[in-house]
């Protein structure tokens, strides 16, 4: 309990960070985009490469091969979900509201909240768990606001994801006990370390744009609703009835519980259906995320 209030506290602290850095404007919206590609690219793949180097391959195949199916799962209940509970909403709000639900910024925040609970174990189970997630963001969930899938493109921008190359490269080196070279080594220690900090300084940089006046939307708040309590309600129900482990089942409903991807809001505006209100239900849903993940990490 002290070690998860520390890590709450933390997370709290570099938040703040980059909240405060954006309003002093020591750090612009170009730059914020260069640290978000920063870590998203970089070191956020060598965080996850250096967790499969870090572990053992004793027995926890079958711990990833339970996430990765419950993922696929959630991400097909997720798809319907959103269809059903957001029909009524004008066809704007209606694409940011389904692509918002299909794909949440687990990525991003989960990585760091999965690690800081349960180590680097917890980082590689969360690591799994978004590839189903990261398949749908390019298919579909690109395809709710395009209203079409390009299949080819959908695979190269898969398959050439660092986060997944680094999952594709790790896993194999795990489980043949296989080391890098000692500076190589180094280097994606050092780089993967920055991890936590600098994802949560930029969540904070994202919070800094948030317009208190015109912020308040009834929609935004239901839908905060349904991606932060309900959805990850159902998965923790649906998880108590399946034989899984303490660390599989914690990483299964956390990621549940992630606020709407940013992505939600670049698509909103690349496709012209309410960025705006995109753009609202990223920053509320993320600042409501906070509170709701501590809530949820001291529940599990």
């Amino acid at each position: 309990m002290g070690t998860l209030i520390i890590l709450q506290i933390t997370i709290f602290l570099l938040v703040a960070v980059g909240f405060v850095l954006k309003r002093i404007h020591l750090v612009g919206p170009q730059g914020q985009k260069n640290l978000n590609d920063m870590v998203i690219y970089v070191i956020l793949p060598c965080n996850i490469l250096r967790a499969f180097l870090d572990s053992p391959a004793d027995g926890g195949l079958l711990s990833y091969l339970e996430v990765l199916l419950i993922s696929v799962f959630i991400q097909a209940f997720c798809v319907v979900y959103g269809r059903i509970v957001f029909r009524r909403e004008p066809e704007g709000k209606n694409k940011c509201l389904r692509y918002g639900t299909i794909c949440s910024n687990a990525g991003f925040l989960g990585n760091p909240i999965a690690e800081g609970i349960y180590g680097t174990e917890g980082l590689m189970l969360a690591s799994i768990y978004l590839i189903p997630q990261r398949i749908m963001m390019w298919s579909s969930g690109l395809a709710v606001f395009s209203g079409t899938s390009d299949r080819k493109q959908t695979i190269k921008k898969v398959v050439t994801h660092p986060c997944i190359l680094a999952c594709v490269i790790g896993i194999p080196m795990m489980l043949l006990d296989l080391n890098l070279p000692d500076g190589l080594d180094g280097m994606v220690t050092a780089i993967g370390n920055c991890n936590t900090a600098m994802s949560m300084m930029v969540i904070g940089m994202i919070l800094a744009d948030i317009n208190v006046k015109d912020f308040w939307d009834w929609t935004v708040v239901k839908f905060t609703l349904h991606r932060l309590i309900i959805i990850p309600a159902a998965v923790y129900i649906v998880c108590r009835f399946l034989p899984l482990d303490e660390e599989a089942f914690g990483i299964c409903v956390l990621l549940a519980a992630m606020p709407a991807g940013a992505t939600t809001s670049i698509l909103a505006e690349k496709y012209d259906m309410e960025p705006a209100f995109a753009t609202k239900m990223v920053i509320f849903s993320t600042l409501l995320s906070l509170p709701t993940i501590c809530i949820w990490s001291l529940f599990i």
